[in-house]
């Protein structure tokens, strides 16, 4: 029995040795022009589109599970961030057991969300492009089976067109020619019959996948966020409980601060309060911005100072061709004519506003007349600091500072 069965195997063998053998020359005869090829064009375009639709499906397979794995990237990483949280938020905080809730409950949200999108995407992807090998290797075969119909119709017209007439022969080769055309359109069959029900299926999945992939989305991120609104309303009123402490202990601290400026204010070294300005009415004008060096040297023939507001000034007693001048007895620097006074910083002021000039104790200020008396705040100057115009020659860098500050020169 051993040696029978090695017998088949062997006679088998040798068949299909003789089968590659024949299929190889038919394909050389059909290449070469030398015998026609059986074509079916619908046949052919269901191939095409078979492994077009292999290749997207294998694509959105891959992407797919690339998502997964960034899903559960994310999942970890939430994780290890609310843990973080827990290790640092002291029991005493507001909303300890709170917080510790909502980190658990994120946690199975996102697993539950890994979960659904294995069962309602990966895995029913998974067994839409588990048919397709199956179909492939059927198409391989169906090429191979046609070649032997083509290989046996030709045998059969060879034999039949011969001088010497066989009939055995010719009985052999059409039934041959029978079976090889048999097998091929059982095949060919089945195949034409699945490839367009299999090309128009892919429809149906994209949309289940990419529904339930947004469906779950939606759900997670909608019940996420709620968690999210969660730990941010208990986070909002950790910082209110922290700022309720702080303000008991700034009030303390202001309390002392106002005995200790009252200290100061009696022995007479305590800095003066600015005077408030008025918000009523005209506002105050800003300084004008500061030339470019450009458009300084494209004006250079204009009087800067040809446009500023003199004040009433009786000046009957100066000769009409002389230019006024003004000093405080250390300096004897020419200054612009539209300068009413020169004031020395008494005292350091931070501004407060975009039109107001910083002053430090010692600082010496060229007052200006305001270009209009109406926007000039009670206990307010306006001026350019001394340093500025010997520097620039200039009187565009100016700011209005208070007067209790300064003493006049």
């Amino acid at each position: 029995m051993a040696e029978v069965g090695k017998g088949v195997n062997a006679g088998k063998l040798a068949s299909n040795v003789q089968k590659r053998i024949t299929r190889a020359q038919e394909k050389v005869m059909q290449k070469l022009g030398k015998a026609d090829e059986t074509k079916d064009t619908a046949f052919e375009e269901g191939v095409v589109n078979f492994n077009k639709q292999l290749a997207d499906g294998t694509k959105l397979q891959k992407d797919l599970k690339a998502y997964m794995v960034a899903v559960k990237t994310m999942h970890e990483c939430s994780k290890r961030l609310h843990d973080c949280l827990a290790e640092m938020y002291d029991p005493e905080w507001f909303g300890k057991e709170e917080v510790d809730s909502i980190a658990e409950d994120t946690d199975l949200l996102w697993q539950n969300f890994h979960e659904k999108l294995t069962e309602n995407a990966l895995i029913s992807m998974d067994t839409y492009l588990a048919q397709f090998p199956d179909i492939k290797t059927r198409i391989a075969k169906r090429d191979r089976k046609l070649v032997d119909f083509d290989s046996a119709r030709h045998h059969f017209a060879s034999i039949q067109k011969g001088k010497k007439k066989d009939e055995a022969k010719i009985a052999k080769a059409e039934e041959e020619l029978g079976k090889a055309q048999k097998v091929f359109e059982e095949i060919n069959y089945e195949l034409q019959e699945e490839l367009p029900t299999l090309w128009n299926s892919r429809v149906g999945v994209y949309v289940n996948t990419f529904q339930s992939v947004a469906g779950l989305e939606e759900k997670f991120h909608r019940d996420m966020g709620k968690l999210n609104q969660n730990l941010s309303d208990v986070m909002t009123k950790l910082d209110e409980q922290r700022l309720a402490k702080t303000g008991v202990k700034t009030a303390n601290t202001e309390k002392s601060e106002e005995a200790a400026n009252h200290s100061l204010s009696e022995s007479g070294s305590e800095a003066p309060k600015s005077p408030q300005k008025s918000r009523e009415g005209p506002p105050v004008s800003r300084p004008p911005r500061p030339a470019s060096s450009q458009e300084v040297k494209e004006d250079n023939i204009i009087n800067l100072f040809e446009d500023a507001v003199v004040p009433d000034i009786n000046i009957s007693t100066q000769p009409q061709n002389e230019t006024p001048t003004v000093t405080n007895g250390s300096s004897g620097a020419e200054l612009p004519p539209s300068i009413l006074y020169k004031v020395k910083a008494m005292h350091d002021y931070g501004a407060t506003d975009s039109d107001e000039l910083d002053l430090k104790a010692g600082d010496i200020v060229l007052v200006l007349p305001f270009p209009n008396p109406d926007e000039q705040d009670d206990g307010w100057l306006l001026g350019v600091k001394e340093s500025h115009w010997l520097q620039n020659k200039n009187l565009l860098v100016k700011g209005v500072f208070p007067e209790n500050f300064t003493q006049k020169l």
